[in-house]
């Protein structure tokens, strides 16, 4: 009996090292695979530039994070179809107080008119087709008035890789969506009934990609922050951590960021701490910061920088600030004659 108990100890001790080691390698794999810090070329493809007045731009490198400070990430869904880079179709900023495990979840309306370094001046999205992720990374950090240090990006194949890799998402879908387009061969249309229902990946990226509103990107950045709480609560699980190895061999092809491998780590342990559900939501600018404007013929979005600096410094206050209880304590009175 001892000998067999012995021999039981050393068999779950070498499966335990064996599946430690498994992951292990899978994590360091598929960091190495995604970052351009490791040394990987990047997936973006640089818009040719036809104009004579555009001047060649250094983009500033990101600001060191040392741990502890709070950290911003930049977001970015392409919509490339593998031909060019395109444009953002999603622009987003995570931004992580790493002392009091709290964040906020940034929406960036796309159709902001932004300074573009090199550039003059365009819609937001428009940055990323002129540099890729570095020059809109900049472009929003000079938005904001906040350092971003580091982007991940991906495309719609990444996407839907992702949402399918981790089973799906259950979501409400608040209203029927339709939407086709010629341009895409179809590929891309957007079919979508009201009520609950389990997405996969190309049901899920009609669900984001939904547009057509009375409010348009108001409300598509909406159900994209709505959505990636979820996706965040889903990856959290149990069963995405289960099956974690497969997951980032799915997604891996179609994932770029300037994260080396000890800051991905850092990171998803800090991520792991911070409750998807307790995420702050927040439309950048907010609305009423936001002025509809007609420039050289096209509708854009304007926003006074200065005014949309503050309020991003008073939302990062506002998240530290402790939360306080007022109890009302019951008091009693002696009367004595």
């Amino acid at each position: 009996m001892r000998k067999f108990l012995k021999w039981l100890g050393i068999s779950v001790t070498a499966t335990v090292l064996l599946v430690g080691g498994y992951y292990a390698y899978s994590i360091y794999h598929f960091t190495n695979q995604i970052s351009v810090a490791s040394g990987q070329d990047s997936k973006f493809k640089p818009q040719t530039q036809t104009s004579t007045n555009v001047q060649p731009v250094e983009v500033s490198l990101p600001p060191k994070w040392d741990g502890t400070e709070r950290v911003n990430i930049l977001l970015l869904g392409g919509d490339s179809r593998g031909e060019d880079s395109g444009r953002s179709d999603s622009v987003m900023v995570a931004s992580v107080d790493p002392v009091t495990k709290k964040a906020t979840l940034m929406s960036i309306l796309r159709d902001t008119y932004v300074k573009i370094p090199g550039h003059g001046e365009s819609r937001l999205n428009a940055a990323f087709s002129y540099g890729g992720p570095d020059l809109t990374r900049q472009t929003v950090s000079d938005l904001l008035g906040i350092p971003i240090q580091y982007y991940v990006y991906t495309d719609f194949n990444g996407f839907i890789a992702l949402v399918d890799s981790v089973g799906g998402i259950d979501l409400d879908v608040e209203k029927d969506m339709h939407y086709t387009s010629k341009a895409d061969k179809h590929q891309f249309d957007i079919d979508l009934k009201k009520g609950m229902q389990h997405m996969d990946g190309k049901t899920a990226l009609q669900y984001v990609r939904f547009r057509h509103d009375a409010t348009s990107d108001f409300t598509r950045t909406e159900r994209q922050r709505k959505f990636i709480t979820e996706l965040g609560s889903k990856i959290q699980s149990t069963s995405s951590l289960i099956k974690l190895p497969s997951i980032l061999n799915s997604i891996s092809p179609y994932i770029e960021t300037n994260l080396s491998t000890t800051e991905m780590l850092q990171l998803a342990s800090l991520g792991f701490n911070i409750d998807a559900k307790t995420v702050a939501k927040q439309q950048i600018p907010p609305n009423e910061l936001v002025r509809g404007e007609t420039i050289k013929g096209a509708q854009v979005l304007g926003v006074d920088e200065r005014k949309l600096k503050r309020f991003i410094q008073n939302l990062f206050e506002q998240e530290n600030k402790p939360v306080t209880t007022t109890v009302e304590a019951a008091t009693t009175t002696n009367d004595t004659p």
